[in-house]
């Protein structure tokens, strides 16, 4: 994928139509907020739908989670119950993915966020994310995590487990079936 592609019209049709029918289903989410805008928005910015597609191709459910008045944009977070099953077994970033000899994963966390033109979530934003639901029940999602932890070799990332959201640590290089990452897209 390559950041700024533009979809073919059936396919950003299909995308938009999936984006309503989740953002109607999903008013709680965004009140306040009116598909209208955010669909006029997508429109002007047709470079951010190819992200949305590939959060959308990788499970991501991508959903509107909220407007930053100071920017004019809509913000998008995947809202999949558990983290995106396309983006599940991937070490932390490319240099975690260089020090391993044995048993690479396809790919880092933060290579895969960039080559879709989009952010790894925050730990705010991750917590923002589960006050509008109960997310990574099961598995577990990498976050944004601090340089100073990661020039010790750590990496952050975060689930949901007897109803508290914990972040956790891990080695950068570690990889798990169980464990994606989420991200946010601003439109």
């Amino acid at each position: 994928m390559t950041p700024g592609k533009i979809l073919t019209p059936e396919t950003a049709t299909e995308l938009l139509r999936i984006l309503k029918d989740r953002f109607e289903k999903n008013m709680d989410r965004h009140s306040g907020i009116e598909w209208n805008q955010v669909a006029e928005r997508l429109e002007k910015r047709p470079e951010k739908l190819s992200s949305l597609d590939e959060m959308e191709a990788t499970g991501g459910e991508p959903d509107v989670v909220g407007f930053d008045g100071k920017t004019g944009e809509y913000i998008f977070f995947d809202c999949s119950a558990e983290s995106p099953r396309g983006r599940r077994s991937l070490c932390f970033d490319p240099q975690a993915l260089e020090s391993r000899k044995e048993h690479k994963p396809k790919d880092s966390a933060l290579n895969a966020a960039e080559e879709m033109g989009i952010e790894i979530l925050t730990e705010e934003e991750y917590r923002r994310l589960q006050e509008l639901g109960k997310f990574d029940t099961k598995t577990s999602s990498w976050i944004a995590t601090p340089d100073r932890i990661r020039k010790l070799g750590g990496a952050l990332f975060a689930d949901r487990r007897y109803d508290t959201i914990f972040v956790y640590h891990n080695g950068a290089e570690s990889y798990y079936a169980a464990r994606g990452f989420r991200v946010s897209l601003r439109v």
